[in-house]
C-alpha cells in the first residue's frame, strides 16, 4: 500500500507518524524495549501529546530475531500464525550508553540511540538490511484519504481506495474502512534480489512489484494468487516472515525504492528477521518456526488420473479409463473423483450421487483390488440444498453474519455457507463426515477452495474476520489432515489442496490451480511453483495439460513431461479428460516412458522428499536455491532442479527449442550421457519423448528397479549411477541414504579419484553400480564394489 507522493510528499489524508528516535533502551530477560517517540525530544514539553512507537525485540529460535512495534497496546488480542518451534531462552540482550544489541545465535540487531531511528541486522561481519530514519510508522488515514491498494471486492487491481478501504471478498461484503495502519521498511542493497511471498504467477523475482498477500480465487493468469504467504528472502542472506494472517500489502521497491515496504491494518506489526549463510539454511529456519512439511507417502508420488471436472462419468467410464491406462501400459497409482461424485446443487454433502454411484462402497474396493488408491473432492462451503446446512443451522456450527443469521451467498453453490473452524465442535462435526468416506474406501480429499472468504461475518471465537480471510483454509485443511492422520496413520496422510497461507507447508500436497492450455500458461505454472518453493513448500503439483480449455496435443504431451519430472503428478482438466489417447498414440508414448522415468527415480525422489520433510528444503527446487552463488541463475524462472542432483528445463515452445542455463560444473544428460561443460546458456532442440534433463557433477543417482508403481523395495536390485566430476585430481566421498517407503534403508558410501571408484554399503539386498562415463554395470551382493576407470 503506497502511503507517499514521490520522495518528498504524502498522499491526500495520510499522516505518518514516523519512529524519529531511540529514547529508552531496556534490557530485558531475552529481550530488549526500545521506546521511540514520533518526534525527537528536546525539552519535556516535546514528550507531551506525542505519539510512542514501543518496538520490542526477541528471539524465538537461534539466527532469527523478532520485532514488534506497537502503537496502542490495549486493544483485544489478535491472532498471529502458530509458531510451532518458537522456544523461550533464547536471545542475549546487551545495553550501553549509546546502543543496545539482541544477539541469537550469529545474528545480531543493534538499535543506536538517539537520532535518527535506526535499527540494524548483521551477521558474518556485514550488515544484511535495516530500517532508518522514516521506516516504522504508525500511519493515520482520512476519511478522504487516497492510498493505493492492490486489492478491490475478491478482485485485485492497482487502484485509488478512499479513506483507507479495505479488501473484501465482494462488492456487497466489508469491513469499513480501517484508519490506522503499521508500516515498516528494510533496505534494499544494491542487486539484491527478493523473493518468495507464496505462489506467485509473475516473474519469479519480486523486485518492482507491488504484492497483497490476500487469498483469492484468481487462477494462474493474473496477479491473484491461491497460496499467499509473507514471507520472502534475498539473496544478501536473509529472510523476512510477517506474522500477520490477515492483509500484508508489500512495497518491494515499487514505492521506496531502496527499500521493502509492509503494512498491516491496525495498530501492531510483528515480523521476523531470519539469517542463514545460504537460501537453504533460510528455509530451514524458516520452516523450523513455522512447521515443515509432513512426510508424504510412496504412493503418491505416482501418476494421478481424474475425472476432469464438468465432464460426464459413471463407474464404466473410470472404469473405462482405469483399464485403457492398463491396457497401454501407463502405470496408475491413484484415481480421483472431482465434484460430481456428489449430486448437483449439494455440495458438500459428502453422499455419492447414487444416480451414477449406486455402490460407492463396492466400487471402491473394486478399483482398490486394481492397486489404487482413491480420493475424492471437498471443499468446506455447506450448498443450502445439502442435507448438511439444516444440521448445520440447528447446531450453531457455520460461520454467522454479525446479526446472527448464517451467512450465505449463491457464488459457486446456491446459499451455501462455510463452516465455522474456529469452533472445534463445528470442527469435529465436519470431521466425522469425512470419516465416513474414509470408512467407505476414499484414500485422500482434494481439499478445494477455501480462499473466497467474507469479512463482514463473526466467529464462534471472536477472530479478526480481516485476519480469518487467509487463515480460514489452514484451519480447513489442518481438519481434514488430521482425519487422514487418525485413519491412515502419520506418513500416509496426503492432501491435494489449492489455498493454503504460512505454515501451511506443514499439510501436503498443494497445487497450482486453474491453469490454461497453453504454453504459457505451463510457464507460469511454473514461476508460481517456484516462488512457492521460495516459501517453504516442500510438495508441489499442477494440472498436467492445463484446466481450462483443452491443450492441442502439443502442449499436452509438453506439459506431461515437465508434471512427471515434478514431485506430484496428476492428469486432471475442466471439460474435457486428459487421458492420453484423447489427444494421440504420441501423447501415449510420452506419457509411459515419463511415468515409467519417475517411477524408477523413486529412489531419489523419495529420499528428497524425506529431505524435505526434515529440512524444509522443497523437492522442486528454483536454481537460486540450489546455486546462489551464480549471478547468471539469479533471474531464472523457466527451469528447476528437481531434487538437488536433477536439472530440468520444460519446452514451453511449439517447435520444441528450448533455451536454458548450465550453472558452472560439468553436467551430464540424462537420456544419452554425454557430458557438458555448464556455466552458461544452451539452446537445444527436443522431440517430444525428451527434454532438457541434466545431471549434476559428481552425483550419484539411487535408481530402482521397478517402473511399474512408486511403491516398492527401493534396496532390491538397486542401482547406483557414479556421473563425472567432482573429483579434480582428490578423492572425493559422497554418502547416499535409500531409504524404503517401509522404513528400512542402507548406506552406500561412494568414494571417487582419478582412476578408480570404490562403493561400501551395509545393504543386504543386491545391488549394481553404473559409472555413466562408460556405461558398465558392476553387481555386488552387498560389502564392497570397485571400479577402476
Amino acid at each position: 500500500m503506497k502511503f507517499t507522493d514521490g520522495f518528498w510528499q504524502l498522499r491526500p489524508g495520510v499522516t505518518p507518524l514516523y519512529a524519529a528516535e531511540a529514547y529508552d533502551l531496556e534490557a530485558r530477560e531475552n529481550s530488549l524495549v526500545v521506546s521511540a517517540p514520533t518526534k525527537v525530544i528536546k525539552t519535556r514539553g516535546d514528550t507531551l501529546n506525542r505519539a510512542v512507537l514501543t518496538v520490542t525485540l526477541s528471539a524465538p529460535l537461534p539466527n532469527i530475531v523478532g520485532v514488534k512495534v506497537e502503537h496502542f497496546q490495549g486493544g483485544l488480542p489478535q491472532f498471529g500464525f502458530e509458531l510451532v518451534g518458537a522456544e523461550q531462552g533464547h536471545g542475549e540482550v546487551c545495553v550501553t550508553d549509546d546502543r543496545g544489541t539482541l544477539t541469537s545465535g550469529a545474528l545480531t540487531a543493534t538499535v543506536t540511540k538517539g537520532a535518527p531511528f535506526s535499527l540494524e541486522f548483521a551477521a558474518a561481519g556485514r550488515v544484511l538490511t535495516a530500517s532508518g530514519e522514516k521506516s516504522l510508522a504508525h500511519v493515520e488515514l482520512s476519511d478522504d484519504a487516497q492510498v493505493t491498494s492492490g486489492i478491490v471486492g475478491n478482485a485485485r487491481a492497482a487502484s485509488t481506495v478512499h479513506g483507507g478501504g479495505h479488501p473484501s471478498v465482494s462488492g456487497q461484503h466489508g469491513l469499513g474502512h480501517p484508519r490506522t495502519y503499521m508500516q515498516a521498511q528494510l533496505s534494499l542493497g544494491v542487486g539484491e534480489l527478493v523473493y518468495g511471498l507464496g505462489e506467485r504467477f509473475g516473474p519469479v523475482v519480486k523486485n518492482g512489484q507491488v504484492v497483497d498477500i490476500w487469498n483469492a480465487d484468481g487462477g494462474t493468469s493474473s496477479e491473484q494468487a491461491y497460496k499467499n504467504v509473507p514471507f520472502y528472502l534475498t539473496n544478501r542472506g536473509y529472510g523476512v516472515f510477517v506474522n500477520h494472517p490477515g492483509h500484508v500489502s508489500y512495497e518491494i521497491g515499487s514505492e521506496s525504492v531502496e527499500r521493502v515496504q509492509f503494512s498491516v491494518p491496525g495498530e501492531a506489526l510483528e515480523y521476523f528477521l531470519i539469517y542463514g549463510d545460504t537460501p537453504k539454511e533460510i528455509l530451514e529456519r524458516y520452516t523450523a518456526l513455522t512447521g515443515r512439511p509432513a512426510h508424504v507417502p510412496a504412493w503418491s508420488y505416482g501418476l494421478w488420473l481424474t475425472t476432469s471436472f464438468t465432464t460426464n462419468y459413471d463407474e464404466e467410464t473410470v472404469n473405462g479409463f482405469i483399464d485403457g491406462m492398463a491396457e497401454r501400459d501407463l502405470p496408475l497409482s491413484v484415481f480421483h473423483f472431482d465434484c460430481f461424485w456428489m449430486r448437483e446443487f449439494n455440495w458438500s454433502d459428502f453422499e455419492w450421487d447414487a444416480r451414477v454411484f449406486p455402490d460407492p462402497t463396492g466400487m471402491l474396493q473394486r478399483l482398490h483390488d486394481k492397486n489404487l488408491h482413491i480420493c475424492v473432492w471437498i471443499n468446506p462451503y455447506i450448498a443450502q440444498r445439502s442435507a448438511l446446512f439444516a444440521e448445520g443451522v440447528s447446531l450453531g456450527y457455520l460461520v454467522k453474519r454479525p446479526d446472527g443469521g448464517v451467512w450465505q451467498w449463491d457464488l459457486w453453490q446456491a446459499g451455501m455457507a462455510l463452516v465455522d473452524f474456529t469452533n472445534p465442535a463445528a470442527t469435529e462435526w465436519y470431521k466425522s463426515k469425512l470419516r465416513v468416506l474414509l470408512d467407505q474406501g476414499v484414500d485422500a480429499f482434494k481439499t478445494d477452495f477455501g480462499e473466497r472468504i467474507p469479512l463482514e461475518v463473526d466467529y464462534f471465537d471472536g477472530s479478526s474476520p480481516e485476519r480469518m480471510h487467509n487463515y480460514y483454509t489452514h484451519l480447513y485443511n489442518k481438519a481434514v489432515f488430521e482425519v487422514l492422520e487418525e485413519a491412515r496413520g502419520k506418513g500416509d496422510a496426503v492432501l491435494f489442496a489449492r489455498s493454503a497461507t504460512a505454515g501451511g507447508q506443514q499439510l501436503p500436497v498443494h497445487w497450482g490451480g486453474d491453469s490454461t492450455s497453453t504454453y504459457e500458461s505451463m510457464a507460469e505454472t511454473l514461476r508460481g511453483g517456484l516462488s512457492l518453493a521460495f516459501s517453504g513448500f516442500g510438495f508441489w503439483s499442477h494440472d498436467i495439460g492445463g484446466f481450462e480449455g483443452t491443450p492441442d496435443a502439443g502442449v499436452f504431451k509438453r506439459w506431461t513431461a515437465f508434471g512427471l519430472l515434478s514431485s506430484h503428478s496428476r492428469l486432471h482438466g475442466s471439460d474435457s479428460y486428459r487421458v492420453p489417447w484423447a489427444f494421440d498414440e504420441e501423447a501415449v508414448d510420452v506419457a509411459r516412458v515419463f511415468t515409467k522415468l519417475k517411477l524408477s527415480l523413486m529412489p531419489y525422489l523419495y529420499a528428497a522428499g524425506l529431505s524435505a520433510s526434515a529440512s524444509g528444503v522443497p523437492v522442486l527446487r528454483p536454481t537460486q536455491l540450489e546455486f546462489p552463488d551464480d549471478r547468471g541463475a539469479a533471474y531464472l524462472d523457466a527451469q528447476y532442479l528437481l531434487g538437488a542432483d536433477l536439472l530440468v528445463a520444460p519446452v514451453f515452445t511449439a517447435d520444441g527449442s528450448v533455451t536454458f542455463y548450465l550453472p558452472a560444473g560439468t553436467w551430464t544428460n540424462y537420456f544419452t550421457g554425454d557430458t557438458v561443460a555448464g556455466g552458461g546458456w544452451r539452446t537445444e532442440q527436443h522431440g517430444f519423448l525428451t527434454v532438457p534433463l541434466y545431471v549434476r557433477e559428481g552425483a550419484v543417482l539411487p535408481i530402482g528397479a521397478r517402473s511399474d508403481r512408486p511403491d516398492y523395495d527401493y534396496l532390491d536390485e538397486l542401482t547406483l549411477a557414479i556421473y563425472p566430476g567432482g573429483a579434480s585430481g582428490a578423492e572425493s566421498v559422497r554418502t547416499v541414504t535409500v531409504t524404503n517407503p517401509d522404513g528400512g534403508s542402507a548406506q552406500f558410501t561412494v568414494s571417487r579419484s582419478s582412476t578408480q571408484v570404490r562403493v561400501v554399503s551395509d545393504s543386504a539386498k543386491p545391488w549394481h553400480i553404473k559409472v555413466v562415463e562408460n556405461g558398465q554395470i558392476i553387481s555386488a551382493a552387498n560389502g564392497e564394489a570397485v571400479f577402476t576407470l
